[in-house]
């Protein structure tokens, strides 16, 4: 079979599994010939298939962005997924877990841009000067892959393994926060389950919003104003359940909240 069809054969796969909440086998044999490439195309069939169903596409998010689970997966760089509009979940309020497979959660700092971010050879200080804001941030990622068996090919193909996305409700701006060093708790029903700062994304979860953004532009999908990025975990993700209730606190962000309900 051509490396073509394998590619078709693999978002088919990944397509079915969301659409029938049954997870598939990993697809990373199907792409293995055209590596990275060919995830990434596998990952466009389904995000094209989304369009035409009446999606819209609201922003992007950057997984990968720990040195540590980059070389447990054997890669250099991150990787990214498309955010729909479905995707946004409001915070503090019941998210119904029965659009999900196997949910976990992690903390992450989104930013919302007020400027396009289209040219290739983008700086930092344009990244600076686009971002309207920030806000805590609780993605829910979900694996079509079953028991979450994953390599980097079959988390790219698989819109790097996103769900849904809660996003908190007090904007700041730069100017008032320190990315960098800003610490994370994430809590479940009370107690401790994640910790992390700002330094564990790529060092500062601007430089992953400025890879992502050169990447976007080159691959001709740029950012565009009003776009959300989810700018990577700031610490290990944890499985939820119905029922549970996790709340992240970044500081000078404040917190989300997201809600299971119970089933």
């Amino acid at each position: 079979m051509s490396g073509k069809n394998n590619t078709q054969q693999a978002a088919d796969l990944l397509w079915a599994a969301a659409h029938d909440l049954a997870p598939c086998a990993p697809v990373r044999e199907l792409l293995a010939e055209g590596g990275v490439e060919a995830a990434y195309a596998a990952q466009d069939i389904n995000t094209q298939r989304s369009l035409a169903a009446g999606r819209r596409l609201v922003g992007r998010k950057i997984g990968l962005t720990s040195v540590a689970v980059q070389k447990q997966l054997g890669v250099d760089q991150p990787d990214y997924g498309m955010l729909f509009a479905d995707m946004a979940m409001p915070d503090g309020l019941d998210i119904p877990l029965g659009r999900l497979i196997q949910p976990k959660a992690e903390a992450e700092v989104a930013f919302v841009l007020g400027r396009d971010l289209d040219d290739p050879q983008l700086t930092v200080a344009d990244v600076v000067r686009a971002v309207e804001y920030a806000l805590p941030a609780l993605e829910i990622v979900d694996s079509r892959v079953a028991n979450w068996d994953i390599r980097i090919l079959d988390t790219i193909a698989d819109n790097a393994s996103s769900g849904l996305y809660v996003l908190g409700n007090q904007p700041k701006r730069l100017t008032d926060l320190d990315l960098r060093s800003c610490g994370m708790v994430m809590e479940m029903r009370g107690e401790p389950v994640s910790t992390g700062a700002g330094a564990a994304c790529l060092g500062h979860p601007l430089n992953a919003t400025l890879w992502l953004a050169q990447v976007m532009a080159k691959v001709g999908r740029p950012l565009k104003a009003g776009d959300t990025v989810l700018s990577g975990a700031l610490g290990p993700m944890v499985p939820v359940k119905p029922g549970d209730a996790v709340e992240a606190r970044i500081s000078g962000l404040g917190t989300v909240r997201a809600l299971f309900a119970k089933e």
